[in-house]
């Protein structure tokens, strides 16, 4: 499912029109975009949390040459599955 198909099925389950799902698809994305970039999280039980995880700096290799490079320090959006989340998928 594309954001697109999202945005038809969140219209039909809601009987929202087609642009005002849109608009609430776009504000969640944004919303969490806007938490996680302040280094905040997103909980919503029973579906997962969004966070932020801070990776160190550190050296790594080159593959082709084998020399040894730098890895800069970076943070990376993470998510967890909720517990009914997994249920329903397995």
């Amino acid at each position: 499912m594309n954001k697109n198909e999202l945005i038809g099925a969140v219209a039909e389950a809601s009987g929202l029109s087609r642009s005002d799902a849109t608009k609430a698809v776009e504000s969640v994305f944004d919303t969490i975009t806007a938490t996680l970039s302040k280094g905040g999280e997103v909980r919503l039980v029973g579906f997962g949390t969004f966070s932020v995880a801070r990776r160190k700096a550190s050296t790594g290799r080159n593959p082709r040459t084998g020399a040894p490079m730098p890895i800069a320090a970076s943070t990376q959006p993470k998510f967890k599955a909720g517990k009914v989340l997994k249920d329903s998928v397995n």
